[in-house]
Protein backbone atom coordinates (compact mmCIF):
# COMPACT_ATOMS: atom_id res chain seq x y z
CA UNK A 1 0.00 0.00 0.00
CA UNK A 2 2.51 2.52 -1.21
CA UNK A 3 2.92 4.89 -4.40
CA UNK A 4 5.86 2.32 -5.39
CA UNK A 5 6.29 2.19 -9.22
CA UNK A 6 3.32 5.07 -9.31
CA UNK A 7 5.39 8.47 -9.70
CA UNK A 8 2.27 9.87 -12.15
CA UNK A 9 -0.36 8.83 -9.07
CA UNK A 10 1.74 10.17 -6.86
CA UNK A 11 2.30 13.79 -8.39
CA UNK A 12 -1.65 13.71 -8.87
CA UNK A 13 -2.51 13.36 -5.75
CA UNK A 14 0.11 15.53 -3.95
CA UNK A 15 -1.04 18.22 -6.71
CA UNK A 16 -4.71 17.63 -6.12
CA UNK A 17 -4.52 18.40 -2.49
CA UNK A 18 -1.36 21.21 -2.41
CA UNK A 19 -4.11 23.19 -5.12
CA UNK A 20 -6.95 22.52 -3.19
CA UNK A 21 -5.35 23.92 -0.30
CA UNK A 22 -3.85 26.84 -1.71
CA UNK A 23 -7.10 27.59 -3.54
CA UNK A 24 -8.67 27.84 0.00
CA UNK A 25 -5.89 29.82 1.44
CA UNK A 26 -5.50 32.45 -1.40
CA UNK A 27 -9.14 32.84 -1.36
CA UNK A 28 -9.00 31.60 -5.23
CA UNK A 29 -11.94 29.07 -5.13
CA UNK A 30 -13.80 31.22 -7.56
CA UNK A 31 -11.74 31.27 -10.42
CA UNK A 32 -12.07 27.26 -10.81
CA UNK A 33 -15.89 26.43 -11.35
CA UNK A 34 -17.76 27.24 -14.25
CA UNK A 35 -21.50 29.53 -15.04
CA UNK A 36 -22.34 29.39 -18.16
CA UNK A 37 -24.34 32.53 -18.49
CA UNK A 38 -22.20 34.61 -16.22
CA UNK A 39 -18.45 33.54 -17.17
CA UNK A 40 -18.95 31.91 -20.55
CA UNK A 41 -21.46 34.43 -22.39
CA UNK A 42 -20.95 37.48 -20.52
CA UNK A 43 -17.74 37.80 -19.77
CA UNK A 44 -16.20 35.88 -22.16
CA UNK A 45 -13.46 34.02 -19.39
CA UNK A 46 -13.41 31.22 -21.87
CA UNK A 47 -9.92 30.55 -19.88
CA UNK A 48 -11.95 28.91 -17.27
CA UNK A 49 -11.93 25.52 -19.56
CA UNK A 50 -8.62 25.08 -19.31
CA UNK A 51 -8.43 25.50 -15.55
CA UNK A 52 -11.69 24.43 -13.69
CA UNK A 53 -10.19 20.88 -13.06
CA UNK A 54 -7.14 21.84 -11.33
CA UNK A 55 -8.66 21.55 -7.87
CA UNK A 56 -11.40 20.77 -6.18
CA UNK A 57 -13.38 23.72 -3.49
CA UNK A 58 -14.58 21.56 -0.51
CA UNK A 59 -12.44 19.01 1.52
CA UNK A 60 -14.75 16.20 0.96
CA UNK A 61 -14.33 16.06 -2.75
CA UNK A 62 -10.26 16.43 -2.06
CA UNK A 63 -10.41 13.51 0.17
CA UNK A 64 -12.82 11.55 -2.08
CA UNK A 65 -10.52 12.39 -4.90
CA UNK A 66 -7.39 11.79 -3.80
CA UNK A 67 -8.73 8.17 -2.14
CA UNK A 68 -10.07 7.56 -5.36
CA UNK A 69 -6.85 7.98 -7.73
CA UNK A 70 -4.84 6.26 -4.97
CA UNK A 71 -7.29 3.23 -5.45
CA UNK A 72 -6.80 3.49 -9.03
CA UNK A 73 -2.70 3.65 -9.20
CA UNK A 74 -3.07 -0.41 -10.51
CA UNK A 75 -3.68 1.09 -14.11
CA UNK A 76 -0.27 3.25 -14.22
CA UNK A 77 1.68 -0.25 -12.88
CA UNK A 78 -0.04 -2.02 -15.73
CA UNK A 79 0.49 0.43 -18.09
CA UNK A 80 3.67 2.01 -17.18
CA UNK A 81 4.18 5.78 -15.82
CA UNK A 82 4.61 7.32 -19.41
CA UNK A 83 1.43 5.62 -21.15
CA UNK A 84 -0.28 6.67 -17.90
CA UNK A 85 0.80 10.23 -18.22
CA UNK A 86 0.16 10.62 -22.19
CA UNK A 87 -3.44 9.36 -21.01
CA UNK A 88 -3.98 11.41 -17.90
CA UNK A 89 -3.14 14.31 -20.36
CA UNK A 90 -5.05 13.72 -23.62
CA UNK A 91 -8.19 12.95 -21.34
CA UNK A 92 -7.61 16.25 -19.04
CA UNK A 93 -7.34 18.49 -22.66
CA UNK A 94 -11.04 16.31 -23.94
CA UNK A 95 -12.87 16.59 -20.56
CA UNK A 96 -11.99 20.28 -19.88
CA UNK A 97 -13.39 21.13 -23.34
CA UNK A 98 -15.91 19.12 -24.11
CA UNK A 99 -18.41 19.36 -20.87
CA UNK A 100 -18.36 23.14 -21.08
CA UNK A 101 -19.55 22.84 -24.74
CA UNK A 102 -22.15 20.51 -24.42
CA UNK A 103 -23.41 22.69 -21.35
CA UNK A 104 -23.27 25.90 -23.38
CA UNK A 105 -24.65 24.30 -26.83
CA UNK A 106 -27.41 21.99 -25.33
CA UNK A 107 -28.09 21.54 -22.00
CA UNK A 108 -28.56 24.78 -20.73
CA UNK A 109 -30.59 26.49 -23.84
CA UNK A 110 -33.07 23.29 -23.22
CA UNK A 111 -33.37 23.45 -20.03
CA UNK A 112 -34.32 27.26 -20.16
CA UNK A 113 -30.85 28.28 -18.24
CA UNK A 114 -31.91 26.22 -15.08
CA UNK A 115 -28.75 23.71 -15.89
CA UNK A 116 -25.77 26.40 -15.87
CA UNK A 117 -23.44 25.34 -13.01
CA UNK A 118 -19.98 23.14 -13.84
CA UNK A 119 -18.67 22.31 -10.59
CA UNK A 120 -14.54 22.43 -10.49
CA UNK A 121 -12.95 19.51 -9.64
CA UNK A 122 -10.86 16.36 -11.76
CA UNK A 123 -13.64 14.35 -12.01
CA UNK A 124 -14.37 13.88 -15.20
CA UNK A 125 -10.76 12.44 -15.20
CA UNK A 126 -10.69 10.54 -12.27
CA UNK A 127 -13.81 8.63 -14.46
CA UNK A 128 -11.50 8.34 -17.17
CA UNK A 129 -9.44 6.44 -15.25
CA UNK A 130 -12.21 4.24 -13.69
CA UNK A 131 -13.67 2.77 -16.88
CA UNK A 132 -9.42 1.86 -17.94
CA UNK A 133 -9.94 0.00 -14.19
CA UNK A 134 -13.40 -1.34 -15.14
CA UNK A 135 -11.99 -3.25 -18.60
CA UNK A 136 -8.28 -3.96 -17.41
CA UNK A 137 -8.89 -5.34 -13.57
CA UNK A 138 -10.88 -8.27 -13.24
CA UNK A 139 -12.63 -8.47 -9.31
CA UNK A 140 -11.19 -11.11 -7.23
CA UNK A 141 -14.23 -12.35 -4.89
CA UNK A 142 -17.49 -11.52 -4.91
CA UNK A 143 -19.91 -11.10 -1.53
CA UNK A 144 -23.93 -10.63 -1.30
CA UNK A 145 -25.48 -8.46 1.29
CA UNK A 146 -28.64 -9.84 2.09
CA UNK A 147 -31.79 -7.86 2.00
CA UNK A 148 -34.18 -9.82 4.91
CA UNK A 149 -33.10 -11.36 8.45
CA UNK A 150 -34.72 -14.65 8.51
CA UNK A 151 -33.07 -17.33 8.05
CA UNK A 152 -32.70 -18.96 4.60
CA UNK A 153 -34.72 -21.91 3.46
CA UNK A 154 -33.24 -25.18 1.77
CA UNK A 155 -34.32 -24.29 -1.81
CA UNK A 156 -34.51 -20.86 -2.05
CA UNK A 157 -31.18 -18.68 -2.17
CA UNK A 158 -30.88 -15.42 -0.15
CA UNK A 159 -31.88 -12.61 -1.37
CA UNK A 160 -29.73 -9.40 -1.87
CA UNK A 161 -27.07 -7.73 -3.82
CA UNK A 162 -24.19 -8.92 -4.84
CA UNK A 163 -20.69 -6.92 -4.62
CA UNK A 164 -17.48 -7.64 -5.70
CA UNK A 165 -13.69 -6.39 -4.28
CA UNK A 166 -14.34 -3.26 -7.05
CA UNK A 167 -17.69 -2.02 -5.34
CA UNK A 168 -15.61 0.59 -2.99
CA UNK A 169 -13.65 2.51 -5.76
CA UNK A 170 -16.84 2.29 -7.63
CA UNK A 171 -19.29 3.80 -4.60
CA UNK A 172 -16.47 6.43 -3.93
CA UNK A 173 -16.00 7.62 -7.70
CA UNK A 174 -20.06 7.85 -7.53
CA UNK A 175 -19.83 10.24 -4.22
CA UNK A 176 -17.34 12.51 -6.12
CA UNK A 177 -20.49 12.32 -9.08
CA UNK A 178 -23.01 13.07 -7.30
CA UNK A 179 -21.17 15.55 -5.09
CA UNK A 180 -22.37 18.34 -6.72
CA UNK A 181 -24.86 17.34 -9.39
CA UNK A 182 -26.33 17.96 -11.98
CA UNK A 183 -22.87 19.40 -13.27
CA UNK A 184 -20.38 16.85 -11.80
CA UNK A 185 -22.65 13.85 -12.93
CA UNK A 186 -22.34 15.58 -16.27
CA UNK A 187 -18.51 15.87 -16.16
CA UNK A 188 -18.48 12.29 -14.56
CA UNK A 189 -19.80 10.85 -17.64
CA UNK A 190 -18.04 12.87 -19.97
CA UNK A 191 -15.00 11.00 -18.42
CA UNK A 192 -16.59 7.62 -18.92
CA UNK A 193 -17.40 7.77 -22.39
CA UNK A 194 -13.94 9.52 -23.02
CA UNK A 195 -12.08 6.97 -21.70
CA UNK A 196 -14.12 4.24 -23.01
CA UNK A 197 -13.41 5.63 -26.55
CA UNK A 198 -9.46 5.57 -25.85
CA UNK A 199 -10.00 1.84 -24.79
CA UNK A 200 -11.88 1.36 -28.01
CA UNK A 201 -9.62 3.36 -30.38
CA UNK A 202 -12.27 5.73 -31.26
CA UNK A 203 -10.44 8.73 -31.11
CA UNK A 204 -7.84 9.91 -33.20
CA UNK A 205 -5.04 7.86 -33.87
CA UNK A 206 -2.55 10.44 -32.98
CA UNK A 207 -3.90 11.29 -29.38
CA UNK A 208 -3.89 7.45 -28.37
CA UNK A 209 -0.46 7.23 -29.94
CA UNK A 210 0.80 10.03 -28.73
CA UNK A 211 3.20 9.89 -25.54
CA UNK A 212 5.34 11.98 -23.31
CA UNK A 213 8.96 12.18 -23.45
CA UNK A 214 10.44 9.75 -21.18
CA UNK A 215 12.36 12.51 -19.16
CA UNK A 216 8.79 13.80 -17.84
CA UNK A 217 8.41 10.50 -15.83
CA UNK A 218 12.23 9.92 -14.80
CA UNK A 219 12.95 7.18 -18.16
CA UNK A 220 16.83 7.88 -19.38
CA UNK A 221 16.84 7.40 -22.74
CA UNK A 222 19.05 4.40 -24.12
CA UNK A 223 22.35 7.20 -25.08
CA UNK A 224 22.75 8.38 -22.10
CA UNK A 225 21.85 4.52 -20.16
CA UNK A 226 24.74 3.42 -22.99
CA UNK A 227 26.91 5.95 -21.66
CA UNK A 228 26.78 5.26 -18.31
CA UNK A 229 27.34 1.32 -18.80
CA UNK A 230 30.19 2.44 -20.13
CA UNK A 231 31.33 4.06 -17.64
CA UNK A 232 30.84 1.75 -14.99
CA UNK A 233 33.05 -0.75 -17.10
CA UNK A 234 35.27 1.54 -17.67
CA UNK A 235 35.84 2.22 -14.55
CA UNK A 236 35.52 -1.68 -13.16
CA UNK A 237 38.12 -2.37 -15.18
CA UNK A 238 40.35 0.48 -14.24
CA UNK A 239 39.90 -0.84 -10.55
CA UNK A 240 40.66 -4.17 -11.32
CA UNK A 241 43.99 -3.09 -12.79
CA UNK A 242 44.94 -0.81 -10.02
CA UNK A 243 43.69 -3.88 -7.33
CA UNK A 244 46.06 -6.09 -9.20
CA UNK A 245 49.29 -3.32 -9.33
CA UNK A 246 48.43 -2.87 -5.63
CA UNK A 247 48.75 -6.68 -4.05
CA UNK A 248 51.74 -7.02 -5.96
CA UNK A 249 53.61 -4.05 -4.35
CA UNK A 250 52.33 -5.28 -1.44
CA UNK A 251 53.80 -8.96 -2.46
CA UNK A 252 57.25 -7.67 -3.54
CA UNK A 253 57.34 -5.47 -0.46
CA UNK A 254 56.35 -8.12 2.13
CA UNK A 255 59.45 -10.27 0.59
CA UNK A 256 62.38 -7.12 0.78
CA UNK A 257 60.96 -7.02 4.29
CA UNK A 258 61.96 -11.02 4.56
CA UNK A 259 64.90 -10.94 2.79
CA UNK A 260 66.22 -8.21 5.04
CA UNK A 261 65.00 -9.59 8.07
CA UNK A 262 67.14 -12.86 7.40
CA UNK A 263 70.40 -10.85 6.27
CA UNK A 264 70.59 -8.57 9.69
CA UNK A 265 70.31 -11.82 11.80
CA UNK A 266 73.18 -13.32 9.71
CA UNK A 267 74.97 -10.01 10.42
CA UNK A 268 73.97 -10.03 13.74
CA UNK A 269 74.82 -13.65 14.68
CA UNK A 270 78.81 -13.01 12.40
CA UNK A 271 79.24 -10.00 14.81
CA UNK A 272 78.64 -11.71 17.90
CA UNK A 273 81.29 -14.58 16.96
CA UNK A 274 84.09 -11.98 16.49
Amino acid sequence: MSFASTPVTRTLVLGLVGSSIAASLFDIKHYFYISVGTHILQYRQVWRTLIWQLCYTNSSEVLFGAMALYNLRVVEQQWGSRKYASFILVSGLLTSIIPPVILTAFLRPLSWGVFDFLPAGPTPIIFAVLAQYHAMVPHVYRYKVALSTGPPSDNDEVSGLTFSDKSTKYFMALQLALFQWPGSLLGAGIGWLVGQAWRSELLPGALTRWRVPGWVVGMRSPKSSERFEGMRRRLESEGASTGAASGAQQQGGGDGNRRRTMAQQLLDEARGAF
